[in-house]
């Protein structure tokens, strides 16, 4: 077994020596790597990939328990006095809080939004705790709490509670976000990957990739020649038109951190089916695909603010399709696979030139810090 004696150099600010932890019996985890090989918090398990996921099911489920954190989607359908609910959590960390499209106060918005669209919900009341630094600039927080009302008003939502703590000069980033969100689920809705059968057709509601290489391109300073804006957008009233034609979709996911192979691989590994996409059909950007080829990056792991995968029922999958170009949100939707039942929770893509390649889940995020 590996050393998980976590040093303590004697500040104030140290990691307490694993003697003086609570003792933890690792032993019984199911997965012997890589997370029983890391005494500390990385960057990669904030990403969304593989080392999030040993986060979560290794240490928060066993944890908190409960029938409702084990569902385990963007937001947890619950029912309260007869009425379905869904409720979401989520928590806002961008570097830098303005980027081309939006900023950490839109992504507050619309990222929480978008988790209740997942189960099919119209969100209808957030909350916001604001976590300040010492000696942020007010006209900042204000352009914050400013785009995150504008935002919300766009969709729809009401902020109705909030809280605000503020952390010493050094121990924070300027402005964190963390909100929560309700909304109603209608009659005959129930999207959960569990649903999703062989022969189900993979959309996605338009180009991939633009949030990541948005905040990359500021962030470092980077040009490719045009400006590229994040796809920061709320998904509710897309959703809506879908479920209109049906209420039969089988599963909705935003591909945000770890992009569209992070939802895909999750869907797959939870429904037990395989996945065959079609990369010539997956619509990346001239931009995007030019910004990745150059920083040797694969757009299908970058992340997106805006965008939808959906797995819909092969007779319904025309119509839905049709309604969601009639959405100025899914204007680009396009076709871009199927499940099958060969190779069960795996994700493939046959290549332009007639090969197949295994797409897998991620291990931690391209760039961290994106959302």
């Amino acid at each position: 077994m590996p050393d998980t004696t976590l040093p303590s150099s004697g500040t104030k600010d140290a990691v307490p020596a694993a003697r003086d932890l609570p003792t933890v019996d690792i032993t019984g985890w199911t997965c012997p790597a890589p997370l029983r090989d890391q005494p500390r918090v990385v960057m990669g398990h904030g990403g969304g990939g593989a080392l999030s996921a040993e986060l979560v099911q290794q240490i928060f489920v066993p944890a908190f328990g409960g029938e409702v954190l084990g569902q385990l989607s963007d937001s947890a359908t619950v029912s309260l006095g007869g009425v379905r609910l869904a409720f979401s959590t989520d928590s806002y960390v961008v570097r830098p809080l303005f980027f081309p499209g939006g900023s950490i106060g839109d992504l507050a918005v619309n990222g929480t939004v978008n988790d209740l669209a997942m189960s099919g919900a119209r969100a209808a009341y957030l909350s916001c705790g604001y976590i300040l630094e010492e000696g942020v600039e007010m006209p900042v927080v204000a352009a914050v709490a400013d785009a995150m009302g504008a935002a919300a008003r766009a969709a729809g939502v009401e902020v109705a509670t909030g809280d605000t703590k503020v952390v010493e000069a050094g121990h924070g980033d300027g402005v964190y976000i963390n909100t929560a969100g309700i909304g109603l689920i209608p009659a005959g809705v129930d999207l959960r990957p569990q649903r999703v059968v062989p022969g189900d057709v993979v959309i996605v509601s338009g180009p991939i990739g633009l949030h990541g290489v948005a905040i990359m391109s500021v962030r470092e300073g980077l040009e490719f020649g045009v400006e590229i804006e994040s796809d920061c957008a709320a998904l509710g009233g897309l959703v809506e038109t879908m479920l209109a034609v049906t209420p039969d979709l089988h599963v909705l996911r935003d591909p945000t951190r770890g992009g569209l192979a992070a939802a895909l691989n999750e869907i797959a590994s939870a429904s037990g089916t395989g996945v065959v996409l079609q990369e010539r059909d997956i619509p990346v950007p001239p931009t995007v695909a030019n910004a990745c080829a150059i920083l040797g990056l694969d757009p299908m792991y970058v992340a997106n603010e805006g965008k939808l995968v959906a797995f819909v029922p092969r007779e319904h999958a025309d119509a839905v399709l049709d309604a969601m170009r009639s959405h100025p949100l899914g204007a680009e939707a396009a076709v871009i696979g199927e499940t099958v039942e060969a190779h069960p929770g795996m994700v493939v893509a046959r290549t332009p030139l007639g090969g197949t390649r295994v797409v897998d889940l991620p291990l931690g995020e391209q760039l961290p810090r994106i959302c």
